[in-house]
């Protein structure tokens, strides 16, 4: 009975020993997580991208007049097209009539001034000549009295110089008050629209008021801006075509050409202005339009793409989950632009390596995984 009690106890604990390896093994086997992975392929970016902008006209000009007037009359309205050199209205200023009356009589003035001196020149010389030929014949002519009309020239010579410089300034004057009669009218810039009228005849207008008589804009040619983010500015170049479409003719797709880089970044909203050159001969866009742009975005060098899915953030780090060896490791990335499902990153990685499809801060770095290649 005692040989039989301990055969007992000796299979009891036999069979006790082998459940607990059990145990063991299968707690090993549970510990191990199977993880779906993705290599990261390098490729090069080439993409669109939507951005707004704003059509604004090529030249743009608020006219104001020059002096102080009335509006006698005023030729054009919003809408109307003017083409260099057009006058779109008139001043009436009666002080500057009187000006020009004035200078004008002080131009005459000067010119009968000078008139006097050459002819109070001429005579004084005639004489003195006649003194010089009769001073030939010893003690006809006295030497005082030839020296007399000689000084008598002289000073004749310098009173119509002064009279020429007189009337010259005269004519600066009156040639002064003529360019300024002339800001009575005016006159568009260039060839345009006339988009803002805010006078009729009889305002009092001036060079201090705040609001334009007129406003002229050319809208043959547009300025498309567009505020390029920086992570999208790079590799720019004037020329380019870019396309883009307006909510006034929706399903139309229009075009313009890189033309104006910034290439200054605003630290307040870190983009980069530029402008796109539009051929609008018919007028059909409108400044003040906004536009939606397919941008282009490339790199000049291939550049690091996972699934977006791949991407993790918490409140501390954008990361994704590197699977090496059977461990996982959290890498830091920085996240550029997407194609499609997959995003540019920018990190410690190389291509060929294999992270998880589904990235989550509950996989914990140093974590023992069984690494699956996905098909997708």
């Amino acid at each position: 009975m005692r040989v039989v009690a301990a055969a007992l106890v000796s299979l009891s604990l036999a069979v006790g020993c082998n459940s607990a390896k059990s145990k063991t093994a299968a707690a090993a086997n549970t510990s191990i997580s199977r993880v779906e992975v993705v290599r990261v392929v390098a490729q090069p970016l080439n993409i669109e991208v939507r951005l707004p902008g704003e059509l604004q006209p090529y030249e743009s000009v608020a006219v104001f007049p020059k002096i102080s007037g009335f509006v006698d009359r005023i030729g054009v309205d919003r809408g109307s097209r003017v083409k260099t050199g057009q006058l779109m209205a008139r001043l009436s200023a009666p002080e500057i009539a009187s000006q020009r009356a004035e200078a004008q009589s002080k131009a005459d003035a000067a010119q009968s001034e000078i008139a006097t001196a050459e002819a109070k020149l001429v005579a004084d010389q005639n004489t003195y000549e006649k003194l010089k030929a009769a001073a030939q014949t010893p003690g006809v002519v006295a030497g005082n009295d030839l020296l007399q009309a000689q000084k008598l020239v002289d000073a004749d010579e310098a009173q119509v110089q002064a009279a020429q410089r007189i009337a010259e300034a005269a004519k600066q004057g009156l040639q002064a008050v003529t360019a300024t009669e002339q800001y009575l009218r005016i006159t568009a810039p260039f060839d345009g629209i006339v988009t803002e009228r805010n006078v009729h005849p009889g305002a009092l207008v001036g060079p201090n008021q705040n609001i334009p008589l007129l406003r002229v804009e050319t809208l043959h040619r547009l300025r498309l801006v567009v505020a390029v983010p920086e992570n999208y500015s790079a590799d720019l170049a004037n020329g380019a075509k870019v396309q883009f479409t307006v909510p006034s003719f929706p399903g139309q797709i229009f075009s313009g050409s890189l033309a104006r880089i910034s290439h200054s970044v605003d630290v307040k909203t870190r983009t980069m202005p530029v402008e796109i050159e539009v051929s609008n001969p018919s007028g059909r866009l409108a400044p003040g339009t906004f536009a939606e742009v397919r941008w282009p975005v490339h790199r000049s060098n291939p550049t690091l793409f996972v699934p977006t899915s791949s991407i993790t953030t918490n409140l501390e780090r954008t990361f994704v989950i590197r699977v090496r060896d059977g461990k996982t490791e959290w890498i830091d990335v920085k996240t550029g632009a997407s194609n499609g499902k997959l995003t540019e990153i920018f990190g410690d990685l190389e291509p060929g390596d294999e992270v998880a499809v589904r990235g989550t801060d509950e996989l914990k770095p140093g974590s023992q995984v069984e690494a699956k290649l996905s098909s997708t």
